[in-house]
């Protein structure tokens, strides 16, 4: 075989075999993922010298993408307004007090995503938040009434820790994750003495709903 046959020969099956590996790279990507999610959130500060505690029972919403995507794997940042704090109850022989601590972000979860085959997902990864509000509720013989706190009492970031899973249902997808706060949230003299070292634990049921669909 003449050498410039052999090249163009060689040429050929280098074209074809680029041409059909693009091809497959291009079956196997998934397409990306975009839309809103709305759940509930059930959260606690733990706090010290309490004599009774119970979450608060909260909300988180907002919206959602996957980047990246393979079938095995996809990059996930999300926008989501969270609620967070706790209900603590202070009781003795004089005091029989009731303290809803209500605290509001602005959540940025970015989250690697291992997919189990199209129906199953496991999230891993960290988010970052911004104080919005917070607010303190009195029932009791003490005090009645709703106070709005000061933001700045409160460190006005977070960030921390998250790992959830996920079920798929054709666009729709369910979810459950934990949200483990890193940071301490008092940032005064006065809160540090109701919140003490206080952090955020935050736990999340959602529904996701796919708004790219195939």
């Amino acid at each position: 075989m003449e050498t410039r046959t052999r090249f163009k020969l060689i040429l050929l099956v280098t074209t074809l075999s680029t041409l059909l590996q693009g091809e497959l790279l291009a079956q196997r990507a998934s397409t990306p993922r975009f839309g809103v999610k709305a759940g509930m959130s059930v959260s606690n500060l733990y706090l010290e010298n309490v004599h009774d505690e119970n979450a608060r029972i909260g909300f988180n919403g907002g919206l959602y993408g996957q980047i990246l995507s393979s079938p095995v794997f996809a990059f996930q940042p999300e926008l989501l307004y969270s609620t967070r704090g706790t209900t603590a109850n202070y009781q003795g022989a004089i005091v029989d007090q009731t303290v809803r601590f209500n605290i509001n972000y602005l959540d940025l979860p970015l989250l690697a995503v291992f997919k189990l085959g199209p129906s199953a997902e496991i999230h891993a990864g960290g988010y970052a938040s911004y104080l919005l509000g917070a607010n303190v509720e009195y029932h009791g013989n003490l005090s009645n009434g709703v106070d709005e706190l000061d933001r700045d009492h409160f460190k006005s970031y977070d960030y921390g820790l998250v790992g959830g899973f996920a079920l798929n249902f054709g666009s729709a997808q369910v979810g459950a994750r934990y949200n483990l706060g890193l940071v301490r949230l008092a940032d005064s003299d006065e809160a540090r003495n109701q919140l003490g070292d206080s952090k955020n634990s935050v736990g999340q049921v959602y529904l996701a709903l796919n708004l790219n669909r195939d």
